[in-house]
């Protein structure tokens, strides 16, 4: 048999680590917003990891085409897109509802990529799980419609971000995130000065938003580009699901959150769709020698 039919489990692991780094990191930053607001704290999160991962990965070395240049700047657009939009959806909802209502974007690609029925017993799963994920007690009526619009709007750009960060994953090492970030920062720079103005600036913030930046950006990010190169669209997007359960438990360990049973019970529901998924997933074909892969 050849050394490459048995799929490493690298790109799944960086995935997993991706999360939990995600999920801290967006614990520690929802701390910020009553200083800088969503905004500032968007351009924290961004503009640092843009930072370390340009002095990480100096991605002038080596030269894009034309082409590739376009994909970094819609990766990171999306990307910039999709963290402002989570932030703002923070403001008014749970992390647990936000995070959940986000997740239709890439569950919704998963969705539409499937064509066998396993896959959708594994989506099934995953979706029900993410129903059980919704705090008791809280009614369509009582969430905030503006941090519903802001949730969903991440969902879409999410997805986005799934199929343009795999486009952007064929370029060298971490070019693809460093460049991607950097557009990003660029867009969302702007945005958190005019908001926050000099505040963004007060040195103390400025360690804080060195912390957000390293967990919710830098290290997660190149992790998921590992990811991304070696997991498909659907299994990607299925094995997301994932996070809402690392929110969870997050939740738990660093805000002393209450989880009651069926949320508990979610995070099984969630688990076992993401390891269905990853075991049962197709093996990618070996790539050929064409330009980008977006599956």
């Amino acid at each position: 048999m050849h050394p490459s039919s048995s799929p490493s489990p690298l790109p799944t692991l960086a995935l997993i680590g991706a999360m939990a780094s995600l999920c801290l990191g967006t614990s520690f930053a929802k701390t910020l917003f009553p200083a800088v607001g969503a905004q500032g704290t968007t351009a924290y999160r961004i503009t640092v990891g843009a930072l370390i991962l340009l002095a990480i990965w100096r991605p002038w070395r080596f030269p894009l085409t034309r082409s590739q240049a376009r994909t970094v700047v819609l990766y990171g657009t999306t990307l910039a897109c999709l963290n402002l939009c989570f932030y703002m959806a923070l403001r008014t909802l749970p992390l647990g509802v936000a995070i959940a209502i986000e997740f239709t974007g890439p569950l919704t690609l998963a969705l539409v990529l499937s064509r066998r029925v396993l896959d959708f017993i594994w989506i099934a799963l995953a979706a029900a799980g993410l129903l059980l994920l919704m705090p008791s007690g809280v009614s369509a009526h009582q969430l905030d419609p503006t941090g519903l619009a802001y949730a969903a709007a991440a969902g879409v750009f999410w997805a986005l971000y799934i199929i343009f960060g795999q486009r952007a994953g064929s370029l060298h090492g971490g070019q693809a995130t460093a460049l991607g970030m950097t557009v990003a920062a660029l867009i969302t720079l702007p945005i958190g000065v005019a908001h926050a103005g000099a505040a963004l600036f007060d040195p103390s913030l400025i360690l804080a938003g060195l912390v957000v930046g390293v967990l919710s950006s830098a290290l997660p990010y190149s992790l998921e580009m590992v990811a991304l190169k070696g997991l498909t669209k659907k299994t990607f997007g299925v094995l997301l699901s994932l996070e809402p359960a690392m929110g969870a438990v997050a939740g738990v360990i660093v805000l002393g959150e209450h989880l009651a049973v069926p949320q508990w019970l979610a995070i099984g529901a969630i688990v076992a769709a993401s390891a269905g998924c990853a075991a049962t997933a197709r093996r990618r074909m070996p790539p050929a020698p064409a330009p980008a892969k977006t599956d």
